[in-house]
């Protein structure tokens, strides 16, 4: 493996979220926002540590005698295409024989972010798992997902001529953070937060995004329910490398009824109670 393709720090540490191997544990839980990884750690036990660069901050401790990671992406695809290949890296590579390694191990992915609602039955201040999650923007064409074997990964169709890539989480992971407390849906992810989820600025749109349309696509009795902007992507590159993943949402806004909570960060550290009691 060339140099300019696995690039690690002078420390030995991976380029970007400046890690070691050691750092981790096979529990991840991802947040985007870097402040937000100091309001999952602060539940923990013995932090080992706590390291940021850029965007990009990490903590590892224990919760419940179990050892987690917890660490930020920041927004969007582009830096989740990042953080899971990094990851990946860590655990997945010989850095002495400077190859991958023949046998792999799997990361628990689970990620605690926010959403906006596009359905009248998810209401502000409630919790959704992402069942499946849509791939809005086609953020996941650069690999090869024509060929890639895997029924985790389909085409849904949207209307007679185009169609987006559905992919479903990890079966285990869904069971074991699924409750009543928890609402279940189809998540579309998109590759921004302003034009491409259909808000409306002093630069015109060229494109609507039409949520009545949005909200009727379904797949096995589940709708597409809110909106956001790292699931499908993140479900994606899990299911390429073989690891599991989970989006547990915290629901901020209501596109259909244009409401906002009026306590966000309650609700996050709610989301966080929920995810740590059950990881």
């Amino acid at each position: 493996m060339n140099s300019s393709e696995i690039i690690t720090n002078n420390n030995g540490s991976i380029y970007h979220l400046c890690l070691k191997p050691e750092h981790i544990s096979c529990d991840i839980i991802l947040v985007g926002d870097p402040f937000r990884v100091d309001e999952v750690s602060k539940y923990m036990n013995d932090v080992e540590f706590i390291i940021q660069n850029r965007e990009f901050r990490s903590a590892t401790g224990y919760y419940n005698n179990k050892r987690i990671s917890v660490i930020s992406t920041g927004i969007g695809g582009s830096n989740i295409d990042i953080v899971i290949n990094e990851i990946d890296t860590l655990v997945n590579y010989d850095f002495v024989k400077n190859k991958y390694k023949e046998n792999h191990k799997q990361i628990n992915f689970i990620r605690i972010g926010t959403s906006g609602s596009i359905s009248k039955n998810i209401p502000i201040n409630s919790f959704l798992i992402s069942k499946y999650a849509i791939d809005l923007n086609s953020q996941l064409s650069s690999y090869d997902l024509e060929n890639y074997k895997n029924d985790k990964i389909f085409k849904l169709p949207y209307d007679s001529q185009k169609f987006f890539y559905c992919i479903k989480c990890s079966e285990s992971l869904h069971k074991k953070f699924n409750s009543k407390l928890i609402n279940s849906g189809i998540t579309a992810t998109c590759n921004g937060f302003y034009s491409f989820q259909g808000r409306k600025t002093r630069i015109p749109l060229k494109t609507l995004i039409n949520f009545d349309d949005l909200d009727k696509l379904s797949f096995e009795n589940d709708n597409v329910t809110n909106l956001e902007m790292e699931t499908a992507i993140i479900y994606g590159l899990a299911n390429f490398l073989n690891h599991n993943a989970i989006s547990l949402n915290a629901i901020l806004a209501n596109r259909k009824y244009d409401s906002y909570s009026p306590d966000p960060s309650s609700v996050i550290d709610s989301l966080i109670k929920y995810t740590l009691e059950r990881i």
